[in-house]
């Protein structure tokens, strides 16, 4: 056979396997229904509302469950450093509350003030609350450092208590006088 005869019979065959697979063309649409099982059903299609004109994100860190808990709050203006930290001491909303949120910080006891240095927080520390327990302050240090380092103009927070540096613990429990990220008190975070 030549050449040219064994192209076009080869081509032919191909043409005809293609023709024979194909999904055949109906005339009408029809309503096709979803298989039975755990994914029977259908997804909200209505899109998350979206943020208010006019207003910022303002991330605060409150405690479920012994995990800490990203809240988001719309604000008219962006908070300073000391503002978002007082809104933070400041406690969970009613709202909030309701949902379960707790604040490990014992109040304006705890914290005595915050400076700014460069991208670093101080946060000043007040005398302890008396009567706390090891895994509240944990959860009440790791709250001011995720709120804090949730800023985009905040990268970690180091603590001072009457002007010298501490040591504080991180969620693994061990001390350090380094300053912290919220990756320091990554295993505390609950899954969003």
């Amino acid at each position: 056979m030549s050449r040219r005869v064994c192209a076009g019979a080869l081509a032919m065959a191909v043409a005809g396997l293609v023709a024979g697979c194909g999904i055949p063309v109906e005339r009408q649409p029809r309503t096709v229904e979803p298989p039975r099982g755990p994914f029977a059903g259908t997804a909200a299609t209505t899109p998350a509302a979206p943020p208010q004109a006019g207003t910022v994100a303002q991330v605060l860190y409150f405690v479920r469950g012994g995990a800490l808990v990203a809240v988001v709050r719309r604000v008219k203006n962006p908070p300073t450093v000391d503002g978002h930290l007082q809104q933070l001491l400041g406690g969970p909303t009613a709202a909030e509350a309701g949902t379960g949120l707790l604040n490990a910080l014992a109040g304006n006891a705890v914290i005595a003030g915050v400076r700014v240095e460069g991208t670093r927080a101080i946060v000043e520390l007040g005398d302890p609350p008396q009567g706390g327990s090891p895994r509240d302050e944990v959860l009440a240090l790791g709250q001011v450092v995720c709120t804090l380092t949730a800023r985009a103009d905040i990268a970690s927070v180091s603590f001072t208590h009457a002007g010298q540096p501490v040591g504080v613990p991180r969620a693994d429990g061990s001390l350090t006088h380094s300053a912290l990220t919220a990756a320091d008190f990554a295993k505390l975070i609950a899954p969003a």
